[in-house]
């Protein structure tokens, strides 16, 4: 090894979900939504000043934050807003995670949890999931320097309601608290109500599930004025200028339209709880998704073979090779046409097993 070798910080990196570069395949990997965005996202797109390129985009995203101040009912200086959600993330474990104490998640999560750890040299423990993938509480009454988890989680879609969450933030008045929800939109209760009574609680969403901008990279924080004022006192110590000009536009008008989004979050839940029975005919198993996907085991099958075949196919779903979930798929919900060539393809694949 060289000298300057020495120097370079070596992690493990997170691994995305594949994106082929195919026609005519089904895409059911990465938890995009199979709808556009918002027609009037689209419009505003085309209403675009382009020579607003050639300027620095407003630092603060004012005309965002604002937005989605107005849509969850806080103050603007009670939100953040990143380059998606997981630089609004990566931000949360810089600015909060910054003692010696190690932080707590889960052992099976959002594997970029450990990435940004390892990334910012922060020690962390990660408590054990139940047999059934459900968070123990108790496991997160002992002393840390931070606690994050999905709710929903991911991968495993599973949900943990109001009263679970409250119990581990006021556990935890010490520490910041950080709820990933990138996925609530799609089943359960948000914990913002629950920012207004603990000053440590930060709640994390996301533009690219829900709105259907995964492309676009919007994410957004809510919490106390601290948090927030620690987290812009960081970013602008970094970078100022992290949303670009188009993004701050869209993202708007995606927040604008309320009647858009909802309707296509409840297509996709009407899908999800039809895709539940079919694949429960099929001889799969799985926890009760609360999410855009579901994670599915077969009684007989391996899952990597499954994945293989389906692969083989033109249909990508997504097979984690890790221990404890290496017999589990995680399948995104597409719409109706898509998921009925899934369910076509395994119930002819299964049948000949």
């Amino acid at each position: 090894m060289k000298a300057w070798e020495e120097n370079i910080r070596k992690v493990v990196p997170y691994v995305p979900g594949e994106q082929p570069k195919l026609d005519n395949i089904i895409k059911l990997n990465t938890n995009e939504n199979p709808y556009p965005p918002t027609p009037k996202a689209v419009e505003a797109a085309d209403l675009f000043d382009l020579d607003l390129m050639r300027k620095y985009p407003d630092p603060a995203a004012s005309l965002l934050v604002e937005e989605i101040a107005k849509r969850y009912g806080l103050k603007k200086s009670q939100v953040f807003v990143g380059v998606g959600s997981d630089d609004v993330i990566s931000m949360a474990f810089l600015t909060f995670f910054n003692g010696k104490k190690p932080i707590l998640f889960p052992d099976i999560s959002y594997s970029f949890y450990s990435v940004w750890a390892d990334v910012y040299r922060i020690p962390y423990v990660t408590p054990a999931l139940t047999g059934d993938f459900k968070l123990r509480r108790e496991d997160y009454f002992k002393e840390n320097g931070g606690i994050i988890f999905p709710n929903p989680n991911a991968p495993t879609g599973v949900y943990e309601n109001l009263e679970f969450i409250e119990d581990i933030v006021s556990h935890n008045q010490d520490s910041v608290v950080i709820v990933d929800e990138a996925y609530i939109d799609f089943g359960g209760k948000s914990a913002i109500a629950l920012t207004e009574k603990y000053e440590n609680l930060l709640v994390v969403q996301t533009f690219s599930k829900s709105r259907s901008m995964a492309g676009l990279r919007i994410g957004f924080a809510m919490g106390s004025e601290k948090l927030i004022c620690a987290l812009n006192d960081v970013k602008f110590s970094i970078n100022s200028y992290t949303m670009n000009q188009y993004a701050i536009h869209l993202g708007v008008w995606a927040v604008r339209d309320e009647a858009y989004f909802q309707r296509n979050v409840n297509k996709i839940i009407k899908t999800r709880e039809t895709a539940k029975l079919r694949l429960r005919e099929l001889g799969f198993s799985f926890p009760d998704s609360m999410t855009n996907f579901i994670f599915a085991t077969h009684k007989t099958v391996p899952a990597k073979k499954i994945f293989e075949a389906l692969r083989e196919a033109g249909i990508y779903v997504r097979y984690f090779d890790a221990p404890r979930i290496d017999n589990y798929l995680r399948i995104t919900v597409g719409t109706d046409g898509e998921m009925e060539v899934l369910f076509g393809f395994l119930e002819e694949y299964l049948r000949k097993q």
